[in-house]
């Protein structure tokens, strides 16, 4: 391990690309401590206060920004907008036919793509600052529980058109800035631009929420909880390197002089095929009538409907939370999947080869074989997410242990991305004849 650091540090392009990365990512930190124009600054510290016992969804929009949510920071929209705005193109990509034309034309449609995806970022990105504003006007009640002004706070006071345009467009433009840093990132630094950021601020929130754990339930809880966390990141690293390999085999043919083919491949579908998506869509899903409710009359029925969402959506424990978030992490989950890997355009590709699996024949009978596979496989991985993305409701709820760092979303998010990372840099060091750290 030690030997494979050096090597890394050994090699001038790739240890500029390190430095550079590390670089973009303490902007990134810097940032998410920045606070927006305007806004009341005791007013954020004592909403930090009593959002650090918050969960669920809220916990979940905290984990993404870094922090930064509830500190009403230059990054407090972390890279959400931009992850939702991936996710929806990929999805209209199969029913819009002039998307689907732009990604078979390679790299000249993917840049196509790219810029739509960054366009309709920015629109999502103005949308949500604008329910922030309203929502930290409010004193954030819609985030911690409660209807209304809940906490008593008002986190942007003198609330004008002009201070609520000049938030929302910072907030946006803040957004942007970490599109920009992302995308700098994955040009000229190592591994995926936005989900180094996003693994930035996972692994930010790791320190303060466990000495706070500490302090309220001790020494020796903390050592359990830590030893759950090693079993869970084991299971995880199975997880996400588990996959179902599907034998191919190609006839052999002459062309001219030429025999090309006979050589034997398969398929790798990953049990875990779409990864911590599903998790990021159903959080969005169930954050979306948190930001609605806060727009709705304070008395009367609109009182009862925020009521009831803060109740519902908001608590972790709640088990009408803990069965919806459920239930759309494992829809989401076959959804996505059935989106990234289209049985009919495999089978359809592998019948251009000239291929074949073994025992089935070319056609619909191998559409029908891998997508019965793929189904299989999905189920257990769908239902794995889903127990780690409950898991802290679960700690809430039998041993009201709130937001511990190391469970659930949180490693699921950094042994990925760190998984993904650390493969690029040993595709680096291969190339020079050193050993790297998955070898």
């Amino acid at each position: 391990m030690l030997s494979s650091v050096r090597n890394t540090f050994r090699v001038p392009d790739l240890r500029g690309k390190i430095l550079f990365t590390l670089l973009m990512i303490a902007v990134y930190r810097a940032g998410a401590f920045i606070p927006a124009p305007g806004i009341d600054l005791d007013a954020v510290q004592e909403l930090k206060r009593q959002a650090e016992t918050g969960g669920g969804v809220v916990g979940f929009l905290q984990l993404f920004s870094g922090g930064a949510l509830t500190q009403f920071a230059l990054f407090a929209l972390g890279i959400m907008p931009y992850i939702t705005s991936s996710i929806i193109m990929q999805i209209l990509t199969v029913v819009i036919p002039k998307l689907e034309e732009w990604q078979q034309m390679g790299a000249v449609g993917q840049r196509k793509i790219t810029q739509w995806t960054r366009y309709l970022a920015v629109c999502i990105a103005l949308l949500q600052s604008t329910g922030l504003a309203f929502l930290f006007h409010n004193g954030g009640g819609g985030l911690i529980g409660g209807g209304g002004n809940a906490t008593g706070l008002d986190v942007l006071p003198n609330f004008t058109p002009f201070r609520v345009i000049i938030v929302v467009l910072t907030l946006t433009a803040g957004h942007a800035l970490l599109m920009w840093m992302g995308e700098l990132i994955s040009q000229r630094g190592i591994g995926n631009g936005m989900s180094l950021l996003i693994f930035a601020s996972v692994v930010s929130s790791f320190p303060g929420a466990g000495a706070r754990l500490n302090a309220e339930k001790g020494t020796m809880l903390l050592t359990l909880l830590l030893i759950l966390a090693i079993v869970l990141l084991v299971g995880i690293v199975f997880i996400e390197q588990g996959q179902r390999r599907i034998p191919v085999q190609f006839a052999k043919r002459v062309v001219g002089r030429r025999m090309y083919g006979g050589q034997n491949t398969y398929i790798p579908l990953k049990v875990n095929q779409s990864g911590v998506i599903p998790i990021i869509f159903a959080s969005s899903v169930l954050y979306l009538p948190i930001l609605l409710t806060n727009v709705l009359p304070a008395d009367g029925w609109g009182a009862a409907v925020q009521r009831w969402v803060n109740g519902n959506l908001v608590q972790p424990d709640s088990i009408f939370y803990v069965v919806i978030y459920g239930l759309l992490i494992i829809g989401f989950a076959y959804f996505y999947t059935a989106i990234a890997f289209d049985p009919a355009q495999q089978a359809e590709n592998i019948r251009k080869q000239g291929g074949f699996i073994p025992g089935i024949r070319p056609g619909p009978q191998t559409e029908r074989y891998l997508a019965r596979i793929l189904s299989r496989i999905t189920l257990p991985g769908a239902l794995f997410v889903a127990f780690i993305a409950l898991l802290p409701s679960l700690l809430l709820a039998f041993a009201d242990v709130q937001n511990f760092p190391f469970a659930g979303t949180s490693i699921l998010i950094a042994v990925g991305v760190a998984l993904e990372t650390m493969k690029q840099i040993d595709s680096q060091l291969m190339m020079r004849n050193y050993e790297g750290f998955l070898a």
